[in-house]
Formats: C-alpha cells, structure tokens, sequence
C-alpha cells in the first residue's frame, strides 16, 4: 500500500548525507533537476533537509554559472560513464560537462513561500545559471542544447534528427555500460546512440569543456521544448523572487528581457504540421516529428497563442484515448512510439508534475486532474519507479525512485493542505 510514509522511506533510503540519489545501483549519485524535485518532496515534512538539498546541489556550480547535470562526489565502478571518463571538469566537484533542465529557480520560489532569507540566499547563484544557459547555449535567440542527455529526455525520438547526422568518433576509446546491468536492455537507449553520446563527450573533453565552443562547434546541437518551456518558467519565477527582494533594476531589466526573448522564441519551436511545440535541428532548421511529454509545457511556461495551445490540448485529447496513463512521453500514434523504453514512451512522473501544474493555472483543469490522478493510480498499482508503462501502468527502469516519491507527497500535501483550510 502507498502511504505518505512509504513515500518518506523512499527518499529516506536514498539519502547520502545532504544530497538524495535517484535510486540505488542504477543512479549512485546526484543529478540535477532529480534534486529540485526531491526538495519539493523534502519540502512537505522536513524544510531543513530539503534546503539541504538545494544548496548542496548549487555546491557544484562552475565559475561560469553552469550547474552540471550530475555530481560525482564519488568514483561508484558500478555506473558508467562516471568521473573518470567524463575527464577533468572545471566546477568545485567532480561532474559532468552538460547541464540539466533548470527547474531549481521554480522549485525554490514553490517551498520558500515567504522566507525572503533562503531565496536571497541561492538568488544569485540561480541568476548566474540562467545567464548562462542564455549565453553560453543561446544561438540566433533561442536556447539550445549539445547533448540529448541535457535535456533529461535521453533517447527521446525527437534527438534521432540531431545524432542521424552524425558519426561515431573513429577514436572512441572502449567501453562497457552498467546501466543494462541493473535493468532490461529494452528500457534504455541503444547501444548506437550511447556511442553517439560519448562522442559529443568526447568532443567535449577536446575543447576543455569551453561550453560556447561545445555550442557553436560540437557534433550535436537542438532546440527542446523541454529545456526552454522550463527555462522560461523558471525565468518568470526569477523575476518574481528578485521583485520581492527589491533586486536592482538593472537585474529585473535583464530577466525581463530573457523572458520577453524566450516567448518569442517559442515560435520557433512551433510545428505547424505537427500542430505541436516539437524539437528542432539548429543547423537544418528540420523539426522532429512527434508529440511528446514537453510539448505541452507551453502551458507551464504560459507560451504560445490562444491556438497553439488550443491544438496542443487537442493531441492531449487524443493521446489520452490511446492509453490507460497519461502522460506518455512520445506519441503512442508513432511508429517509434515504445510504451517501456526511457523515453520513447512511458509516463514520467515530473513531466505529468509540470504539465498538470501549468494546465491548472491556464485554465484546462479537467486535463491538469488526468494527468494528475493518472500518475498517482500508476504509483498506487507498481509503487515508486521512475516512468511506467502508459498502457499497463507497469513501472519501468529504476524502482524505489526519489523523484516519483517526492511528486506524490507534495500532491498529498496540497490536498492536505487544501481540506485544512
């Protein structure tokens, strides 16, 4: 049975002194919007801890304001690839070289309601990294991406535009994965595409990890929706939280400006084909094809025209006629739709958090309680996994998951919250 303590004893277990993995064996170590959502989760039953959680993972931000996607305080041989191979990065602790979405700037305005002393705290450390997401990976007005495992969506279909017009490197140096040790093969990415991903990782390593040369010069480079619609929320609550701490003008001045950048730039991730907010190559300028889970964000970063979103709650329609769960992560339309495989399918459960949250503030409350209560009847039949099977509500990949955990618990407390009051 799922209880709020069950839920506790999930983060609880995976809790190693300040900061919280995702799970254990498959994900030994910090990952960076994993930890934004652990502290909303935190955030209901410990303020303390969950601050712990923010600032421990802030510890690791580069001097040029990048927080990277993964800390290794460690050198665990049983994940791949780990310090070791992602070589010498420039940030206080051992990392990778690539981002993560940055949903943090979100995360803390949600759990410091009120507390003026803890957003001041991490205010500037958020606006070095939102400056540099628009500098270092902005290109002609939108920001980017160099590597599909920036995103968070690592095997998502829509990256295959991006890694078809590569080529392996020549002199990858050899390699054995883990992750298909924990868990079956078919949940995860190919072994094609892990070697595309290390040769971005490679290139990376060659430029010392100079991130406007890994931009301007790498192998890989795509706008996603899920970076910039969670960008530019974040953006907007920046702004909320430095207007409440009387920030110099100055400061409002710029995050203005990324916003009005941003919701302009949404534009040009509108596929009008697709009737959707799709991945784009940069240099082609060729969109992905497909529906996914971080189309309709547009919602949550309160982007688009009224028709966009009008046509964007239309596939969610549609897609929810198609499977028992929603919020699939790919279109189960599609060819390449795989109902258990990362992301080429299955439910995740920050995805449904964001979508659900931006569909209530704008209006579609009766798809936001979908995809809300979906999430929870998957958690209620498997537990805490990571994603589930959108048409068996089966969990997929890890078990025993800190962000599922922490997302159930922060909607149990609203509803708590919400009969209080």
């Amino acid at each position: 049975m799922v209880t709020i303590q069950s839920a506790i004893d999930v983060l609880t277990q995976n809790d190693r002194g300040g900061f919280t993995i995702p799970t254990a064996g498959l994900y030994p170590y910090q990952w960076n919007w994993d930890s934004a959502f652990v502290a909303l989760g935190l955030a209901t039953y410990d303020m303390d801890r969950a601050w712990s959680e923010v600032t421990s993972l802030i510890a690791g931000q580069w001097r040029g304001g990048m927080i990277p996607s993964i800390l290794f305080r460690s050198d665990d041989p049983d994940y791949f690839p780990g310090p070791s191979r992602w070589g010498k990065t420039p940030g206080p602790i051992p990392s990778t070289g690539v981002s993560q979405p940055p949903v943090l700037a979100t995360i803390v305005r949600a759990i410091t309601k009120g507390d003026t002393a803890r957003r001041a705290a991490v205010f500037d450390a958020l606006f070095a990294w939102h400056r540099w997401f628009h500098d270092a990976r902005s290109v002609d007005g939108i920001v980017c991406t160099v590597h599909p495992w920036e995103t968070g969506r690592d095997n998502c279909p829509e990256w295959n535009i991006g890694l078809d017009l590569m080529e392996v490197s020549p002199d990858l140096a050899p390699y054995t994965r883990m992750d298909n040790k924990h868990v079956d093969p078919s949940f995860r990415p190919t072994q094609d595409q892990y070697d595309k991903y290390l040769t971005i990782m490679a290139f990376g390593a060659s430029v010392g990890w100079d991130q406007r040369r890994l931009t301007d010069e790498g192998p890989f480079l795509m706008a996603d929706p899920n970076i910039h619609f969670v960008l530019l929320r974040a953006d907007q609550d920046l702004l909320a939280m430095a207007q409440g701490l009387g920030k110099p003008q100055a400061v409002l001045d710029q995050i203005e400006g990324w916003i009005v950048s941003g919701h302009a730039a949404s534009e040009y991730l509108w596929n009008n084909e697709v009737g959707a907010f799709t991945a784009r190559e940069v240099r082609t300028g060729r969109f992905s094809n497909g529906f996914s889970n971080c189309s309709a964000l547009c919602f949550y970063a309160n982007s688009g025209t009224t028709e966009q979103r009008s046509r964007t709650l239309a596939h969610l329609e549609r897609i929810d006629a198609a499977v028992d769960y929603m919020l699939p992560s790919w279109d189960p339309d599609a060819t390449d739709f795989e109902a258990q495989r990362y992301w080429c399918g299955p439910l995740w459960p920050q995805m449904n958090y964001m979508t659900a949250l931006g569909l209530d503030e704008q209006g579609a409350p009766k798809m936001a309680s979908k995809i809300r209560g979906d999430l929870c009847r998957t958690i209620e039949k498997s537990g805490f996994w990571e994603c589930f099977n959108p048409l068996t509500g089966e969990g997929c990949v890890g078990e025993k998951f800190s962000w599922t955990a922490a997302v159930w618990l922060s909607w149990q407390h609203e509803i708590r919250m919400k009969g209080a009051a």
